[in-house]
């Protein structure tokens, strides 16, 4: 019986038939998922996948909702399925006053954008003429600085890529300047490091090279010892020169005088 059995067994294959047959079936394979993502992929096109609505998150104050979505709508493209998302926040961020955009789909036929706008701290001052806005990190951002509703904003100028250190030098020297009762306007830092701060009533201040840190101790012996000599001359500042290692030189309207480190002379 066992010979009869063996006698019936079909013979295997040749190699060649069998790896032509596992050709076949490799390519039907890679036909059939063709197929099926070309289905799909015509399916995810369809006008029943269109993006119906854009959802905006975060609180807009130089914008509306819906002028928002009127600027940014028309330059996306594609479906629910299809559209580029990193294309939708790079057009969002594009947007005056958009600082950071985050854009997710929301199921069936939504996107949902959640919004940062620059906050602005500093009018930065070009040597172009084109004057654009600091925000409260220190970068400069493209916008009209007549939207701007805080008129006592400081115009801060410096060499290229200096914001973020312009910024902390101004938020380190106000509030040491501020017994001066004369509001910073300008703030500049130098290609060579020196800064000047120009005051409201347009009274200049050499502060010389260093960091927040050291402009802050700096100014603040001046303004601990100013008063002595205003109030023997009676004579309003003019220009201060910080830069003296043993002191400070001052030029009051009508006097110029040089004051040691220790007060008025």
């Amino acid at each position: 019986m066992a010979r009869a059995a063996a006698a019936t067994a079909p013979a295997p294959l040749p190699f060649e038939v069998r790896l032509t047959l596992a050709g076949a079936n490799a390519l039907i394979g890679i036909v059939v998922v063709a197929l099926l993502v070309g289905a799909l992929w015509w399916l995810a096109r369809q006008p029943i996948f269109t993006v119906r609505g854009i959802t905006l998150e975060g609180g807009l104050v130089h914008h509306t909702a819906g002028s928002l979505r009127a600027q940014v709508s028309r330059k996306l493209t594609g479906s629910f399925f299809t559209i580029d998302l990193e294309h939708a926040r790079a057009t969002f961020e594009a947007v005056p006053w958009v600082r950071r955009a985050v854009v997710r789909r929301v199921w069936p036929d939504h996107l949902a954008v959640q919004l940062e706008e620059h906050q602005s701290a500093g009018i930065w001052v070009s040597d172009d003429g084109n004057d654009r806005l600091v925000n409260t990190y220190g970068e400069v951002f493209e916008a009209n600085p007549a939207e701007v509703e805080d008129e006592d904003l400081p115009r801060l100028s410096g060499p290229a890529g200096s914001s973020v250190r312009l910024l902390a030098a101004y938020r380190a020297l106000l509030p040491v300047l501020a017994p001066l009762d004369n509001a910073i306007v300008t703030l500049r830092l130098s290609g060579r490091g020196s800064w000047r701060v120009v005051l409201a009533d347009g009274a200049v201040i050499e502060l010389g090279r260093g960091e927040p840190g050291e402009l802050a101790a700096r100014a603040g012996g001046f303004v601990r010892t100013l008063p002595q000599v205003q109030s023997a001359y009676q004579r309003p500042l003019l220009r201060a020169d910080l830069r003296h290692p043993d002191g400070y030189a001052l030029r009051l309207k009508g006097v110029t005088t040089t004051p040691s480190k220790n007060g008025a002379n």
